[in-house]
């Protein structure tokens, strides 16, 4: 089934790698910087972005994936940041999940990667609440953790390499896999395909994707994009 994309507006970071959509609007996080915005989900002014609500600096690193729990911002940091800037002392060395204060900034929690390598995406478990399901690389898998112990309760094997953004819903849960520029729904238990959105050129590519109303929104880091999927998710 064809899905209707449309551009909305640009995010306030050259390289935005993980959204989520709240009730105060859209949280973006930028992977240069790892800092992360609120923003303004609206008409794109002259310049094709939208107001900033508040901003936030972060102990993250390289960072390609975001959730929300409560009035916390789960970051998942994809290994040190040099690639970008300069090195920090709190960059990880792999793969890491940071647990941090939307006011603040401040790190409240810090995990390793199950596994260890990369990751590119998390999304925290709101029908299974104490749970974040993370995309795991480097076994081309997404693992389901309970965060007061950090084990693993469900690991899923991905149909493609290169998965970001991941949406729990319902049913199912949404993966995107960027190389393919697809964003496969995947069953609970045994992970096979229940729904797929092809998301061609010239749209946007898909990395970061969060829930909202009506659909879908993802982020592009290439371009800096944020785009709208109308979709039933």
């Amino acid at each position: 089934m064809d899905r209707k994309i449309e551009k909305l507006f640009r995010a306030p970071y050259s390289l935005p790698n993980g959204i989520q959509m709240t009730g105060e609007g859209l949280w973006v996080v930028d992977q240069v910087t790892d800092r992360v915005a609120l923003i303004e989900v609206a008409e794109a002014n002259e310049y094709g972005v939208t107001r900033m609500i508040s901003e936030i600096s972060s102990e993250s690193s390289n960072t390609s994936g975001m959730s929300w729990q409560d009035d916390s911002l789960w970051l998942a940091a994809n290994g040190r940041g040099d690639r970008w800037r300069q090195q920090r002392s709190t960059d990880a060395e792999q793969g890491a999940i940071l647990k941090v204060n939307s006011k603040t900034g401040e790190t409240l929690l810090r995990y390793a990667l199950p596994g260890g390598g990369g990751t590119h995406g998390l999304e925290y478990d709101s029908y299974e609440e104490g749970t974040l399901w993370l995309t795991t690389l480097k076994s081309q898998t997404l693992t389901q953790v309970q965060i007061e112990d950090w084990s693993s309760l469900r690991v899923l094997q991905l149909p493609y390499s290169r998965a970001h953004g991941v949406v729990r819903v319902m049913d199912g849960i949404w993966v995107v896999h960027t190389g393919e520029r697809v964003i496969v729904k995947l069953d609970l238990d045994g992970g096979g395909e229940l729904d797929r959105i092809e998301v061609a050129e010239p749209y946007p590519e898909p990395h970061g994707l969060s829930i909202c109303e009506g659909g879908l929104l993802y982020c592009d880091a290439t371009s800096g994009w944020i785009a709208k999927i109308f979709t039933e998710v």
